[in-house]
């Protein structure tokens, strides 16, 4: 079998507002996301040549503004650095965790509506980052389960690969759904997930055997995780 390469990317730096969480917000990115989402071409196209890589002709991106932006600009960028004529497909799966009805919310705001909704308790100190804490909201979903649709849509995507060449795949998405992807996927413990993050648009890669439990497991080959500050952003 040919070997199966993939690479994860965060979608470059965007406007987000002070106190509010990612999750489904609609903004896009700022000058700063723009470059790094061409950096990123640049740095697909380098790894992908000198391993030997073809690109899948298909980059899975996000729904969410930022991500297709950040694909978008990708491909465009690729395509002029000599790189191949790639399409941009567009999936809730890949979303940021889904705060539900409470979407676009400060943090503040979030929990002065439980506070003053008798059916419900103020979350715990620290919700924003526990990977099994779910809003109580229609539509809310926990970081466990954003990691998990991400994974589970990335390993559809790979399995569906006809390729027969070595053949690398980009998934354009989001930090907080993407580490705990990696958690699924027994790529990170609970621990690096809570102390670790993605820097904007800066690829990392992975390759996929058929060993493992499920019969297929992916391994760390590039790119670096970076060291997560208690002042970063929130997903």
């Amino acid at each position: 079998m040919a070997k199966r390469a993939l690479a994860w990317i965060r979608h470059g730096e965007y406007s987000q507002p002070p106190g509010v969480p990612s999750a489904h917000l609609p903004y896009g990115l700022t000058p700063r996301g723009r470059d790094q989402a061409r950096s990123a071409a640049h740095a697909v196209w380098a790894h992908a040549r000198e391993q030997r890589l073809e690109l899948a002709p298909v980059v899975d991106c996000s729904s969410l503004l930022r991500a297709w932006e950040t694909a978008t600009l990708l491909v465009d960028e690729l395509r002029a650095a000599g790189g191949p004529t790639l399409t941009v497909e567009q999936f809730d799966a890949l979303a940021e965790r889904s705060l539900g009805a409470a979407a676009n919310l400060s943090v503040e705001q979030i929990e002065a509506v439980l506070a003053s909704d008798p059916r419900h308790e103020v979350p715990p100190r620290g919700w924003k980052r526990d990977p099994l804490y779910r809003l109580p909201f229609p539509g809310a979903e926990s970081l466990e389960e954003a990691g998990r649709r991400v994974f589970t849509h990335v390993l559809e995507r790979m399995r569906s690969s006809s390729a027969v060449v070595p053949t690398l795949k980009l998934f354009v998405g989001h930090g907080g759904a993407f580490r705990h992807a990696a958690q699924r996927g027994g790529l990170l413990t609970p621990v690096q997930v809570h102390e670790l993050s993605m820097d904007y648009g800066l690829p990392i890669y992975f390759e996929q055997s058929g060993e493992g439990a499920d019969g297929e497991r992916l391994a760390h080959v590039a790119g670096n995780w970076k060291r997560r500050s208690e002042a970063a952003p929130l997903d």
